[in-house]
């Protein structure tokens, strides 16, 4: 994540996964969720703050999940429906329950369906949100697959050359495991920049970049802007305009809403108002396609060819998707998740207030 959207030194609390883990699983099981639903929505939440992906994770998300299950919104205790099954795919009907807990679990029926035919596929609607989808996609990796997950859901987004918006940020992830090399991990917006960054950004006082927002003609804004309140700006798609590459993103985006919303049966948000994301969880097993073990040792040397790119300069070193992320759950594991002071004096607040949510334990 960029050193713009983190919070400063001296905004920063470290604390311990374990009881960062309890709290979230406490407040979930507040909320009504069972217990291994709140273990579920805890270990995805925790999870992505371990890799650093502070705008899916706890930080930023969780007491927009309070407030939706709070409102009636999101149901604690859906009864999800499979509406349609195959041996290599499924349509669920989430029954408005949160994504970031029906997530793994589609994810793993498509994994089992992979198992059986070589590839699975499950789609999912009528939900709450999903995440930080790179988790998800990561529990395929984890069983020598590779696993995509599409996730839409609201209109934040102009379409190239529009003043109005019509489609979400629609993030895509995708993951795979090699032998000696941290997994790929890739996990993007099809946006200019991540709708959750903009929260971050307000929360820390850092400008947005010029290309990343429209002002509400649909014209760019080329010079740097502190963040505004929601309302007054539209998010661009990926590349920002015509000349930049936004048709790329555009596209990406509507690959996203076909595969995610239409194939689901039903309607994207730009029409259908309902405040409701659909997902798209793919599983390809290895094994099916090729040798896993020559999978792994091609995907090693590719891998290690990246970060052993000669660098530009002013630049230490050359990533890939997923090197950053797996680096940061190894020094976070070590040295705690660092929450902003804002975030902390909220878990802090909520544990005063309820018995069962253990409070968090500062490093």
């Amino acid at each position: 994540m960029l050193e713009r959207f983190k919070p400063l030194p001296h905004q920063v609390v470290r604390v311990s996964a374990d009881s960062l883990y309890d709290s979230v699983e406490g407040v979930f099981l507040h909320m009504g969720t069972t217990k291994e639903d709140a273990a579920e929505g805890a270990n995805t939440l925790t999870m992505t703050d371990l890799r650093g992906v502070e705008t899916h994770g706890v930080s930023n998300m969780l007491r927009n999940y309070v407030e939706s299950y709070t409102s009636g919104h999101l149901n604690p205790r859906p009864d999800f429906k499979v509406v349609r099954d195959k041996p290599s795919m499924a349509t669920v009907d989430a029954d408005q329950g949160l994504a970031v807990i029906l997530g793994p679990k589609m994810m793993r029926m498509a994994i089992e369906k992979a198992k059986v035919t070589g590839v699975g596929v499950v789609t999912l609607y009528n939900s709450g949100h999903s995440g930080g989808i790179g988790h998800h996609a990561m529990l395929a990796a984890e069983q020598d697959m590779v696993g995509m997950v599409l996730t839409s859901g609201g209109k934040s987004v102009l379409p190239t050359f529009g003043a109005e918006t019509r489609l979400g940020t629609n993030p895509i992830a995708l993951a795979a495991p090699a032998r000696n090399e941290p997994p790929f991990l890739f996990d993007a917006a099809t946006s200019a920049v991540a709708g959750n960054k903009t929260g971050l950004a307000r929360r820390v006082g850092t400008t947005m970049l010029p290309g990343w927002l429209a002002n509400l003609d649909g014209s760019p804004m080329d010079e740097p802007s502190l963040m505004m309140e929601q309302g007054s700006y539209h998010l661009l798609p990926l590349g920002s305009t015509r000349e930049q590459g936004s048709h790329k993103g555009y596209g990406l985006g509507m690959i996203v809403e076909i595969m995610a919303t239409l194939l689901s049966g039903v309607a994207p948000s730009m029409l259908d108002s309902k405040p409701y994301s659909k997902h798209h969880f793919a599983a390809y097993d290895i094994s099916a396609f090729c040798e896993v073990d020559q999978f792994k040792d091609n995907m090693d040397q590719t891998l290690k060819m990246l970060r052993e790119t000669p660098t530009a300069p002013g630049h230490d070193r050359v990533l890939y998707p997923g090197l950053s992320e797996h680096e940061e759950e190894i020094e976070r594991r070590k040295n705690g998740v660092p929450l902003h002071t804002e975030v902390v004096e909220w878990f802090e607040g909520m544990s005063a207030e309820v018995e069962s949510i253990p409070p968090l334990v500062r490093v």
